[in-house]
């Protein structure tokens, strides 16, 4: 998980939390859904670059640790990953979705993304703030 990785004239390491939680925060998610969500987000994931590190969830939210390829926009991959899993839970789960909604929806609006790996801030701070500066332009 912490090894670099290149891509273009990039070297990098990016991993992101990420967490959706269901519309108005209802107990939809059951085991079977769950199971199918972490197959969804994994294929997912692969057609856009990144990977599924891990994968875990309650009955009303799901947590997603994503391995990110640099030339993706977070908000792109979220919005991709929210729309296509909407739509196969709604339609292979029909029947039980609809005990919870009359509407076609099942993830709230937002979502949050965390950073995730690597050094603390604090850490990072330090080295930076340690680094030579150049000499003084005289002679």
């Amino acid at each position: 998980m912490n090894s670099l990785k290149s891509h273009a004239h990039c070297i990098y390491n990016l991993h992101i939390h990420i967490v959706f939680v269901t519309k108005y925060r209802k107990n939809v998610i059951t085991e079977s859904i769950l199971a199918r969500l972490k197959e969804i987000f994994a294929k997912l994931c692969e057609t856009q670059k990144c990977g599924l590190v891990e994968f875990n969830g309650a009955a009303d939210h799901v947590h997603l640790l994503v391995d990110l390829a640099p030339d993706i926009a977070i908000s792109k991959l979220v919005n991709i990953l929210k729309t296509i899993s909407s739509r196969e839970i709604r339609k292979e789960f029909k029947e039980h979705i609809a005990k919870f909604y009359w509407k076609p929806v099942f993830w709230n609006s937002a979502y949050c993304a965390i950073s995730a790996g690597g050094a603390p801030l604090e850490i990072l701070k330090q080295y930076i703030q340690s680094q030579d500066s150049p000499s003084s332009d005289k002679p």
